[in-house]
């Protein structure tokens, strides 16, 4: 084994089974290579590192697909006719120093000898594939490297994946440790499983792969709890936005309008934010135009926090929690009686804390409405952005295929355009079973978890929020507060952890 405090890995295997991929996965970097679903794509090694603690623990090194194994191994038994037999790596060495690894085997002599330059080897399966004998061949001169080889089965979440029958292949040439690992939508416990079958291998480098899985448990983590916060800043500042609109028709019309162009816009932000943080591109989710339906008409303002804000002291029954439409209808009864002597109040400042709501209230009494956006929809905006939360970490950096969060009674979020089998259609053969081994995989991992915002009241957060005008930076009197934080944290803390109890 080698003295080098970190690990060195070779992803070997034939050509176009997924190498790139998986490179592109375990690194997070989509940029990474070029994947395409034709044979030699990739024609020299590349590589990349995973840091722990800002020390690199793993190199890996992306190689080339080997193309004809048959025909290596019957050369490599020619040169063994031909002079002194030898076995494992000097028999791969003699290869290397012969004419034809720099000819006709030349990609096959560049897998060979950065394998012999590793620790180990990952040995990369499209499991869609049959066991044919060009497998098998290529697995043998593999083995006489005499570096650990783990078989990763990728593509397991295809329908027609065939992963039974290649355990089977390999445990019959000798490899019974092999981990399954799909490229496109690995399992949130993916990458452990792969380091952890990698130390059972690598028994020296055990303690350093633990390290690498708990950094990467560690950061999956804190991914998490950054989109949570996310997602509490789009609700809240949606939640606590009002628009004032004279109460004529046109007018009305032209605010709603308004108001679903703001948050549509303020919800793409977060979306972008999101993919941004899972190092995901804007072109991977293009469906997630918000059907936005359902503006509320009424006065936040009078919600009892807002009262408690504005220093007026009410009945301990409105006080306790009133609901909203009540608490209008009180002061609605009020202004009808005396708007005069209640306008001059608010202007002469006798209400304590009454500056930040005035100019509310005088449009209140000028007969403006004020418009927010309505329970159901704030719901659709935080379910919407879990779901893609949930795709987004199930979702391997190698995926070609657009994010698709299905609607459905267990779904809220946007649906693919009709013509997404007719775009497919125009694809290669196997480009197009690529792209439906990815919508498998949307439509199984699309699916939010139950959350605190599906069913029941709104959590208490967002109530207050309602209550706050100055909260919403869609506001152009926006104001943060260490209140206004204190509510966002609270939010994705909550949100967080109904949807790991949830899952």
């Amino acid at each position: 084994m080698s003295e080098r405090p970190f690990l060195r890995l070779a992803v070997v295997g034939h050509t176009n089974t997924g190498k790139t991929s998986l490179l592109r996965t375990l690194t997070r970097d989509p940029n990474f290579g070029e994947v395409q679903d034709e044979p030699g794509t990739t024609r020299h090694v590349e590589g990349a590192r995973l840091l722990v603690d800002d020390a690199t623990a793993i190199e890996l090194f992306d190689t080339p697909g080997m193309e004809d194994g048959i025909a290596l191994l019957d050369y490599l038994d020619q040169l063994a006719q031909r002079g002194q037999r030898l076995d494992g790596p000097d028999r791969i060495r003699r290869f290397l120093d012969s004419p034809e690894s720099k000819r006709r085997f030349e990609q096959e002599a560049r897998v060979l000898n950065k394998l012999l330059d590793c620790d180990a080897g990952l040995y990369v399966v499209d499991v869609r594939d049959p066991v044919l004998g060009k497998y098998k061949d290529e697995l043998e001169i593999l083995a006489n490297c005499g570096k650990p080889l783990l078989p990763v089965l990728n593509f397991t979440r295809s329908p027609s994946h065939r992963a039974a029958a290649w355990r089977e292949a390999l445990a019959r040439l000798g490899l019974h440790a092999n981990v399954e690992f799909d490229t496109v939508a690995p399992a949130l416990d993916g990458e452990a499983q792969l380091y952890d079958k990698l130390a059972l291998l690598l028994d020296s480098h055990a303690a350093l792969l633990r390290a690498l899985n708990e950094d990467i448990v560690l950061q999956r983590d804190i991914r998490r709890a950054d989109a949570m916060r996310l997602v509490a800043e789009l609700l809240v500042d949606v939640a606590a936005w009002h628009l004032g609109s004279a109460p004529d028709h046109e007018s009305l019309a032209q605010t709603t309008d308004t108001l679903r162009r703001q948050v549509r816009k303020r919800e793409n932000q977060c979306v972008k934010a999101l993919l941004k943080r899972y190092k995901f591109k804007s072109a991977d989710f293009p469906y997630h135009e918000l059907p936005l339906e359902g503006e509320r008409w009424g006065m936040d303002l009078f919600h009892p926090q807002a009262l408690r804000d504005m220093g007026i002291h009410v009945s301990k029954g409105i006080a306790a929690g009133a609901a909203a439409g009540a608490t209008i209808d009180v002061f609605t009864a009020g202004l009808s009686l005396g708007a005069a002597a209640l306008a001059g109040a608010v202007i002469g400042g006798l209400w304590q804390g009454s500056g930040q709501y005035g100019k509310r209230i005088l449009g209140r009494l000028k007969g403006y409405r004020e418009l927010s956006v309505d329970d159901a929809v704030l719901r659709l905006l935080g379910v919407r952005q879990i779901a893609l939360i949930n795709a987004l970490e199930r979702r391997g950096h190698a995926a070609q295929g657009p994010i698709i969060l299905a609607q459905g009674s267990k779904n809220i979020g946007s649906q693919a355009p009709e013509n997404v089998d007719e775009e497919a259609g125009k694809q290669s053969g196997d480009n197009r079973t690529a792209i439906q081994h990815e919508r498998v995989a949307n439509a199984n991992d699309a699916v939010a978890p139950a959350t605190t915002l599906h069913k029941g009241r709104l959590p208490e957060e967002l109530g207050e929020a309602r209550s706050q005008p100055l909260w919403s930076t869609l506001s152009a009197d926006y104001s943060p507060s260490p209140r206004r934080e204190q509510v966002i944290k609270s939010l994705a803390d909550r949100m967080a952890a109904t949807r790991a109890a949830a899952t």
